[in-house]
């Protein structure tokens, strides 16, 4: 059974479990078009009632493919995309200024094939725009019915009180899994104290996760994995790598004791935090939705919480570092 949450102060309820639709854009190597919209339609059917995009994810091809996905359907989930960052002879920008927030939700509708989205988010800061002309561009869409909520994400928490001045914040975006663990500082506290809803994304740190990697495991040409790391993290440089596998294979036992795998233990993790709406999880196939099923419906407890963070400082692994994401 599907679990659903209340989705901050949006009188929205969404499910526990999210789709994420990164990988879609190709920058996780190559998928198998048919299998992704088998595995969307698997996911509605299971009760998974949140999909999440952005123009950045191969700048439409995200988008797109997953319109083509959802069809008919798309009028019972919460659809979620983004704006603000944007590519240009090879290096990316960020631009969230009122005139690109107006033609980038066009762009949006028309790839996603509605004429609304439930959420819309500024991906990344833009440090050249104010806060003020970008969250009141969100308003102006918001009242124009082209949007029904709007947020943030990878905002600090003086940046999202910023913008909270000029126009409520109503849904917030982070990266937060088990080898991430830095808005819990901050950015968690802040919006959970205003009733933010928030999005975890890379809930399977990356794939890291799922207890399929070895030390042997390489990846793709156009897989940004290849380069090891992002976000301000070094999950997968051969200095950290090994390390990370082995508090991957510790970690497997204390799932094993709920019949579990060390990806349902991860997600449940994430699914732990009070603050957390849905997590999001990058499906390929109508398998890995199934899997992800197993996250629900069950418990860690205060003393295996406390053992997987024992775990950490035994392989010597810091899952809070005092590194802003990049």
């Amino acid at each position: 059974m599907m679990e659903y949450r209340a989705f901050g102060r949006t009188g929205l309820q969404t499910s526990a479990i999210g789709f994420g639709c990164w990988e879609l854009g190709g920058q996780y190597g190559h998928y198998d078009e048919s299998e992704v919209i088998a595995a969307v339609n698997r996911a509605l059917d299971v009760g998974v009632n949140c999909f999440d995009t952005a123009e950045g994810y191969g700048f439409g091809r995200s988008e797109d493919l997953l319109a083509r996905a959802l069809g008919p359907r798309r009028k019972d989930v919460i659809l979620v995309t983004k704006f603000g960052i944007y590519m240009e002879e090879e290096r990316w920008y960020r631009d969230s200024k009122r005139s690109q927030a107006l033609a980038a939700i066009e762009r949006s509708l028309k790839a996603l094939q509605t004429d609304y989205v439930d959420v819309y988010l500024i991906h990344w800061p833009d440090i050249q725009t104010p806060y003020e002309e970008t969250m009141r561009a969100l308003e102006e869409i918001v009242q124009s019915g082209k949007a029904r909520f709007v947020g943030v994400s990878n905002f600090k928490a003086t940046d999202i009180a910023t913008c909270m001045q000029a126009r409520r914040v109503d849904v917030g975006q982070y990266g937060y899994h088990l080898f991430d663990r830095r808005m819990e500082r901050e950015v968690f506290p802040y919006c959970l104290e205003y009733g933010i809803g928030m999005m975890a994304y890379g809930s399977l740190a990356h794939g890291l996760l799922t207890g399929t990697f070895t030390p042997q495991t390489t990846f793709a040409e156009n897989d940004w994995r290849r380069h090891g790391s992002a976000f301000g993290l070094s999950l997968f440089t051969p200095e950290n790598f090994a390390k990370n596998l082995a508090v991957v294979e510790d970690l497997k036992a204390i799932a094993a004791r709920h019949n579990k795998t060390v990806a349902h233990l991860a997600l449940r993790w994430v699914l732990s935090n009070p603050v957390i709406s849905v997590g999001l999880v990058g499906f390929r196939r109508p398998a890995e939705v199934d899997a992800s099923l197993g996250a629900l419906d069950w418990a860690l407890s205060a003393d295996e919480m406390k053992e997987i963070d024992a775990i950490f400082q035994k392989q010597t692994v810091d899952p809070a570092p005092p590194v802003w994401l990049e």
